[in-house]
């Protein structure tokens, strides 16, 4: 359960992280061992590891956690919290943070200032078809975003379409309406719109 605040006590940027996060994500318990960021598949490409932004989190650097691009490298594979010896709910953090970081607008200001529209992206694929839809996510993300690298990316694609490990149109799970109240459900009950 998170830490509650007293009346008189201000809240620290840790706190706001651990209520913002859903559960108890036992952040406060960190030992800065570095098993996350050393399990991490996406480790290389960000620029802060998991245990060094949960410091900069303990630190107050707000600003400078949600300008971090680390939270959009997150693959949500959980591999981090399956070896985390505190079992830490760092894939959740990383949600929260993202979230944090749109709501405050500090998420332009990253390395990854254009993933919130690629998530949304994959994401209104998801809400229409019940799951996503590669092609038309690298390309609309590839044409809004880097243009001048479709040229490049053609070659796998073509390759992908040979190989049938890509379709040219989205194709709609059975059932879409179930997933839709579902997901309707969820936002409700997270206060999303």
């Amino acid at each position: 359960m998170a830490a509650s605040i007293a009346p008189t006590q201000v809240a620290t940027f840790l706190d706001e992280v651990i209520a913002a996060t859903p559960g108890d994500p036992h952040l406060e318990l960190c030992l800065q061992c570095g098993t996350c960021g050393g399990s991490c598949p996406s480790g290389p490409d960000m620029d802060h590891t998991p245990r060094q932004l949960f410091a900069m989190i303990a630190a107050g650097m707000k600003d400078e956690v949600l300008r971090s691009n680390t939270p959009w490298y997150c693959v949500s594979c959980y591999y981090c919290v399956a070896r985390c010896p505190q079992e830490i709910h760092i894939t959740d953090i990383m949600y929260t943070l993202k979230q944090m970081a749109i709501k405050e607008g500090l998420y332009r200001e990253s390395t990854a200032a254009d993933a919130p529209e690629f998530s949304e992206t994959f994401i209104d694929f998801v809400n229409n078809y019940g799951r996503s839809f590669e092609l038309g996510l690298a390309t609309r993300y590839t044409l809004r975003h880097h243009p001048l690298n479709v040229v490049k990316m053609a070659p796998m694609g073509l390759e992908l379409l040979r190989k049938g490990r890509m379709d040219l149109t989205p194709k709609r799970i059975k059932g879409i309406n179930q997933l839709k109240a579902i997901l309707a459900k969820a936002r409700e009950l997270g206060g999303a719109s």
